[in-house]
């Protein structure tokens, strides 16, 4: 069979999950490690011929200043993630990789974000949501061109941003063009400008961040119109997976939740981001949602995300869920999460970058229903339960293995 050459383009492209995300497919390609938590490396998803480690090429837009290795070597020396000689046996080809990335854009990103940029995406910071558009748009096809792709897989994994304003919700095409080629600022977010970028460039776009990315109606006009699949938003890697797993327990069993509280630590830079009350309320509202939703009522909740320095990479979830049993009884389930955030995250990208490829190959265009089960808010999925999203999926592999 004809090797494939297949583009990812990263959006936050040098942060700890992506850099996870290369060093890992480059650990795969060269046989340094097993497929462990890839879900398409399960049997279902054997016969379907995914796109393979070594028809990968990686490029993408980032905002700070630094290089693969260097955020790699942060990575294993502060959080002992990667070992020396995984990342010695792969430095050439992380190094090429680093001449992919371009500056990305500071639109709309707030300010916390907007402290981390380096001279590069700073000398951008009076361009109009119009040009950047262009010019992010520009970046992808160039690389597109220049490495002779098939397709490129649009992929943002970089830090959340602010909640957008409210009027751009309801938004049509027409609407977010209007206000494109208004003199006034746009309040589209970074997010949504890299999503119209990608679309117009026709590659497919997918939102493992909170941010809003394409999850607007004027978005979703323009995937159809261009013909792309896309989906979103925020990757369920750890304690929201255990809610979306262990919520519906309770309402099977007719067991009343009274609260759950979820605390969660972390030190990366994701939760230095997060430290900003702004962006943290859109991560929380993302992580808190889906209890109403389960369990058909609210229960007192309280998720806490707080960052502590020191962990690195390393994230604690503390949940206690306090419960009414039969006769009245209160009853408590407590447990703690503790995982490497990017090494959580990272496994579900190159998943749905390989799953994203896929549809693609398909013809397909629009929302992307069947990956709800990788996501905290999945668009255009009304069932939040783990096993229900799963076993979509499932179906989905057997359609394309029966194709």
């Amino acid at each position: 069979m004809a090797k494939r050459k297949v583009g990812v383009w990263l959006i936050g492209a040098w942060g700890g999950v992506a850099t996870t995300v290369v060093v890992g497919m480059l650990a795969l390609r060269k046989g340094l490690t097993d497929t462990t938590g890839l879900v398409s490396a399960l049997p279902p998803f054997a016969g379907l011929d995914l796109v393979g480690w070594d028809e990968l090429v990686v490029g993408g837009h980032e905002i700070r200043e630094t290089s693969y290795s260097a955020e790699a070597q942060v990575l294993l020396e502060k959080s002992h993630v990667f070992s020396q000689a995984t990342l010695s046996a792969i430095s050439p080809q992380l190094a090429k990789f680093d001449k992919n990335i371009r500056p990305g854009t500071l639109i709309n990103v707030g300010r916390t974000i907007e402290a981390l940029a380096g001279p590069a995406a700073v000398k951008h910071r009076k361009e109009s949501s119009a040009q950047a558009i262009a010019r992010l748009s520009k970046d992808i096809a160039e690389f597109k061109t220049r490495e002779k792709l098939e397709r490129v897989i649009v992929m943002n994994v970089s830090s959340t941003e602010p909640p957008p304003a409210d009027e751009i919700r309801s938004w049509s095409w027409a609407d977010i063009q209007q206000s494109l080629q208004a003199k006034g600022t746009c309040p589209l977010p970074a997010s949504s400008l890299y999503a119209i970028a990608a679309m117009q460039t026709g590659s497919p776009f997918v939102n493992f961040t909170p941010s809003i990315g394409s999850d607007l109606p004027g978005l979703g006009e323009l995937a159809l119109q261009h013909k792309v699949v896309h989906v979103g938003r925020d990757g369920k890697t750890g304690e929201t997976l255990m809610k979306a797993v262990l919520a519906p327990m309770f309402a099977a069993r007719n067991l009343q939740v009274m609260s759950w509280v979820g605390h969660n630590i972390f030190g990366n830079l994701d939760g230095k981001v997060l430290e900003d009350p702004v962006n943290k309320a859109n991560k929380v509202k993302s992580k808190d949602h889906l209890l109403t939703e389960i369990l058909g009522y609210k229960p007192q909740s309280l998720v806490s995300i707080e960052y502590i320095e020191s962990l690195g990479d390393w994230k604690t979830a503390w949940d206690h869920i306090h419960f009414k049993g039969f006769l009245g009884t209160p009853m408590v389930l407590q447990f703690v999460w503790q995982g490497c955030d990017s090494l959580l995250a990272a496994p579900l990208v190159i998943d749905l970058i390989r799953l994203t490829e896929r549809e693609a190959r398909r013809g397909s265009s629009g929302l992307m229903t069947h990956l709800a089960s990788f996501f905290k808010s999945p668009m255009g999925s009304s069932e939040p339960a783990f096993a229900y999203q799963f076993q979509h999926l499932l179906q989905w592999a057997k359609d394309v293995a029966a194709e």
